[in-house]
């Protein structure tokens, strides 16, 4: 079912931009509508403008084969107004969709070689290129850097004429990551032709004799920032949301074919147990625990503990998610003990708030990734607030009290209490037409769980 877009004020700034500036950069947190804003204007582009060429989005791989196309979808302004292409799979899967036609095509960007070299001796088609998460672009240097970004800058400024950069992190790891991103919108206009000549500008070198370290250099910042001040928008939630509240996000992910194939034998199974009789809503809710588990991406097997993995789609998404957000610590819930020992895993120094040493490790501001069971976290833990605000649920449960107090530990009250005015992120990480969204029309609603059942059960059958 589509939803109506009701823009928020900084929507139509973002629109201003593009609109008046060819190449341009959005620069936003996870979460305030990047990518619907940035395909209403393609949408205006297009349909209104009548623009001929098509548009090409790199983003990461999930990003280009799922958000896209579903943020289309979702909209009731865009669906059936804009045709998303993913140039994903095989070559000879990715040769198939470039022969489809379409307005927008999205792709990874390690199939940006790939894509140059369908294109050898012939018009390069993409006159508008959408680049999300445009970090991936930083390692660009004129005569050496990432291959990708290479083989990008051949077409850039010679046979693409709008360019957009997305990121909610433009320089997580210093003002250095601006150079390589910026040349795609103005060929080093505003920073320096060269990256050499961005560093010898804005930098001055620190060094021991062993090594050597480029420090900005008094004012570098402002200098920068009133460079790019005519191309790029930077937009703070905390200048448009009541920071008394959370922001919301929700992060879909699609099951695999195989794995969609084993979340219907568990739904109907389910089904099977609740039709026909009164079932309480505690007993409900348990019923459903398999599906979440599969929904998350791995099954327990028996009753040893053991555990086998179904897929790693809510990994894929949370990995992104981690990516978009820099250096600030998630804050991130858990339900199952196999979806624990799977970030433990996937991510290398995650942090599990259970032990005394990781709880310790949090409140001094250090890992990425804080792993918290909603009912181990809820009372009695202090401090996380002064390195963190945003909250990311990796699984979802019934539990509306544990929901909320894992929040707070974070909330928008302990970070004022914190004396800090910065807004709470919470991303949910649902897949999507699984019981994951009963859980998220459970928090919206508070109906019971017996009545969310058994009204998609219905709608299932």
């Amino acid at each position: 079912m589509t939803r109506r877009y009701d823009p928020r004020p900084y929507a139509q700034l973002a629109m201003d931009l593009m609109i008046r500036e060819p190449r341009c950069a959005l620069w936003a947190r996870p979460g305030m509508g990047k990518s619907v804003m940035t395909l209403t204007f393609l949408e205006l582009l297009h349909n209104v403008h009548g623009e001929r060429s098509p548009t090409l989005v790199l983003a990461p791989l999930r990003v280009a084969r799922d958000t896209w196309s579903n943020e289309v979808d979702k909209w009731s302004h865009l669906h059936c107004a804009l045709e998303v292409v993913p140039i994903l799979g095989s070559d000879v899967e990715r040769s198939r969709a470039l022969r489809k036609p379409g307005q927008i095509y999205t792709t990874n960007y390690e199939n940006l070689p790939w894509l140059k070299d369908q294109f050898k001796g012939r018009p390069w088609p993409f006159a508008t290129v959408v680049c999300d998460e445009s970090t991936k672009l930083k390692s660009f240097r004129l005569r050496q850097g990432g291959k990708r970004a290479q083989a990008l800058a051949g077409v850039a400024h010679k046979d693409v004429t709008r360019w957009i950069n997305l990121t909610g992190t433009p320089a997580s790891n210093g003002l250095e990551d601006l150079w390589g991103q910026t040349w795609f919108l103005d060929c080093g206009q505003r920073l320096g032709r060269t990256f050499n000549a961005f560093r010898e500008r804005f930098f001055h070198p620190v060094s021991n004799g062993a090594w050597t370290r480029w420090t900005p250099r008094p004012g570098a910042q402002e200098e920068i920032q009133e460079r790019l001040s005519d191309i790029c928008l930077t937009l703070d939630p905390a200048d448009w949301f009541d920071l008394s509240q959370p922001v919301t996000n929700t992060i879909e992910v699609i099951l695999p074919a195989k794995a969609r194939t084993q979340y219907r034998e568990l739904e109907r199974e389910l089904f099977t147990m609740i039709a026909g009789s009164e079932v309480e809503a505690l007993n409900a809710a348990a019923k459903t625990q398999k599906c979440l588990q599969l929904a998350n991406g791995a099954v327990y097997t028996d009753g040893t503990g053991a555990w086998a993995e179904a897929h790693t789609e809510k990994l894929d998404a949370l990995e992104e998610l981690g990516e978009a957000t820099g250096d600030e610590p998630l804050l991130v819930a858990y339900h199952f003990q196999s979806d624990r020992a799977r970030l433990l895993s996937r991510f290398s120094g995650a942090i599990d708030l259970a032990t005394r040493d990781g709880l310790a490790m949090a409140q001094s501001g250090r890992g990425k990734y804080w792993l918290a069971h909603p009912a181990s976290v809820g009372h009695g833990i202090d401090g996380l607030q002064r390195h963190c605000s945003t909250v990311c649920f990796f699984s979802q449960d019934w539990s509306l009290e544990n929901h909320d107090q894992l929040i707070e530990r974070v909330g928008p009250m302990r970070q004022m209490q914190a004396g800090l005015n910065r807004p709470v992120m919470v991303h949910y990480i649902v897949a999507r037409q699984t019981v994951d969204e009963l859980v998220m029309a459970r928090r919206t609603t508070k109906r019971s769980v017996q009545d969310l059942l058994m009204d998609y059960m219905k709608g299932e059958r």
